[in-house]
C-alpha cells in the first residue's frame, strides 16, 4: 500500500525549481509516479515567484542553488519568505557547509544534494514536509560551523565589499584613506581566513554568504 502524503492523506504539493532541465524533469517524474506529490516545475527564480502566487499553496519548496536569475542567498533567501508556509530546501551538486550554514539561518529547511538516490529523496522530502530539517547522512552540523565572514574584521569586511564591487587594490587605498600596501596585507587576511585562493573566489564566496 503506498504510503499517503501527509497525515491527512492528502498529496505533498511540491515546487521544483532548477534551470537543468534533465534533472529537473527526471525528479518531477519520479515523484509524481508515486501518486504522493503533486509536483510544478519552475526554471528560474522568476518563474517560482510566479508559480508561488499563482499555484500555491506548497508544502515543500525545491530551490536550485544556482539558478541564472539568482546572485546568491540573498536572493534565493527572499523566497523563502515569500513561500509563506511552504519548508524551503537547498537543492544543488555540492555546497559547502558554510553555504548550508547560512542557508540554515535565513530559514531554508536543509540541504538535499542532487546525488541523492530517488528513494532518498522522497523519503528526505516526506520528513522535511513533516516539519524536520534534512542534511545528507554524514553532514557536519551547520551549527558547529561559524560562518567563515564572522573572523573578518570590520576593515577587511570593507574592503570584502568593494573587492565584491569589482574596485582594483588603487581604488580601495585611497576609498579606505590607507596606503595599497595596507589594502594588500587586507587581501591576504581576507582569502586566508575564506580559504580563497585569491581575491575573485574571495569575492565569489563572500557573493554567495551575502544578502
Amino acid at each position: 500500500m503506498q504510503s499517503s502524503g501527509s497525515a491527512d492523506g492528502s498529496a505533498i504539493r511540491l515546487l521544483i525549481a532548477d534551470d537543468h532541465d534533465l534533472v529537473r524533469d527526471l525528479v518531477a517524474e519520479h515523484l509524481t509516479v508515486q501518486g504522493e506529490f503533486e509536483v510544478v516545475t519552475a526554471n528560474s527564480l522568476a518563474a517560482a515567484r510566479l508559480s508561488l502566487s499563482r499555484e500555491g499553496p506548497f508544502d515543500v519548496v525545491l530551490l536550485d542553488y544556482a539558478l541564472p536569475d539568482s546572485s546568491g542567498l540573498g536572493d534565493l533567501a527572499a523566497l523563502v519568505t515569500e513561500a509563506g508556509e511552504a519548508k524551503v530546501v537547498l537543492f544543488s551538486g555540492q555546497a559547502r557547509p558554510e553555504v548550508v550554514q547560512e542557508a540554515l539561518r535565513r530559514g531554508f529547511r536543509g540541504y538535499i544534494p542532487k546525488s541523492t538516490p530517488a528513494r532518498a529523496l522522497a523519503e528526505a522530502l516526506r520528513h522535511v514536509r513533516a516539519g524536520a530539517i534534512w542534511l545528507p547522512e554524514g553532514f557536519e552540523p551547520a551549527a558547529a560551523r561559524p560562518s567563515p565572514l564572522e573572523s573578518l574584521t570590520p576593515r577587511e569586511m570593507e574592503v570584502l565589499q568593494a573587492i565584491r564591487a569589482g574596485a582594483m587594490n588603487k581604488e580601495i587605498a585611497a576609498r579606505m584613506a590607507i596606503s595599497e600596501v595596507t589594502v594588500k596585507m587586507h587581501v591576504r587576511s581576507i582569502c586566508g581566513k575564506l580559504r580563497a585562493r585569491n581575491r575573485t573566489q574571495a569575492a565569489m564566496i563572500a557573493s554567495e554568504l551575502l544578502a
